[in-house]
C-alpha cells in the first residue's frame, strides 16, 4: 500500500472525527482553543492506535487468509464506505458538549471502530503500520482540528457531504483493492 492509498484511508477514516467535531464546534462558545485540542488529541490518538489492534488480530490469521485477502479487503472498505454514506442521511441527534474525559474517551472508540478494522486491510496489503499509524493518526488530528472551527465559524453547513465523501473514497480504495492490488 502506497503512502498516498493510506492517506486516501486516513482522509476517509477522518471524516468521522471532522463530523464529530465539527458539531462540538457548532455549540462550543468558550475556551475554544483549548477544547479544540483536547478533542483533536484524542480523536487522533484512537484513530491512530485503533488500526494497530486491527493489523495485529490480522497478523495472526495471515496465512490463513493470504488467498482471500484481496476480497476481504474489498469488502471491508465497501461496507465501510457505503455506512459512511448511508450514516449521512439519518436524522442526527441533539448535540451535546463533550469535553470531559469519559465523553472524549467515547466520542474517540465510536469514531475509531472503522480504523481497527481497517487494520486488518493493511496488514494484508503489506502496508509499513509504523507510517500508517502516523499518517492516519496526525491526518485525523488535523481533521478534528478543522471540524471543530469549521463548525464554529459556518455554523449553517451541513456535514453530510463530508461524510459521503469519505464513504466514495472508502468504496474507491475497494475496487481498487479488488481489482489492482
Amino acid at each position: 500500500m502506497s503512502i498516498v492509498e493510506i492517506l486516501f484511508l486516513a482522509v476517509a477514516l477522518g471524516v468521522d472525527c471532522l463530523v464529530v467535531s465539527f458539531s462540538q464546534g457548532l455549540i462550543l462558545f468558550e475556551n475554544r482553543v483549548k477544547n479544540s485540542l483536547k478533542l483533536a488529541f484524542v480523536m487522533g490518538i484512537f484513530q491512530g492506535c485503533m488500526p494497530i489492534i486491527g493489523y495485529t488480530g490480522a497478523n495472526s490469521m495471515y496465512e490463513n487468509l493470504l488467498p482471500f485477502s484481496k476480497w476481504i479487503v474489498f469488502w471491508i472498505f465497501f461496507i465501510l464506505g457505503v455506512k459512511f454514506i448511508l450514516d449521512s442521511f439519518k436524522p442526527k441527534g441533539i448535540h451535546v458538549q463533550c469535553f470531559d474525559i469519559n465523553c472524549l474517551v467515547g466520542l474517540g472508540l465510536a469514531t475509531s471502530i472503522d480504523a481497527l478494522v481497517s487494520g486488518a486491510s493493511l496488514r494484508l496489503l503489506h502496508a509499513y503500520l509504523p507510517v500508517a499509524v502516523i499518517i492516519i493518526g496526525i491526518t485525523s488530528f488535523f481533521m478534528s482540528m478543522a471540524g471543530f472551527w469549521g463548525g464554529n465559524f459556518l455554523k449553517k453547513l451541513s456535514p453530510k457531504s463530508f461524510e459521503v465523501t469519505g464513504g466514495v473514497i472508502l468504496i474507491l480504495l475497494a475496487f481498487k483493492a479488488l481489482f489492482i492490488g
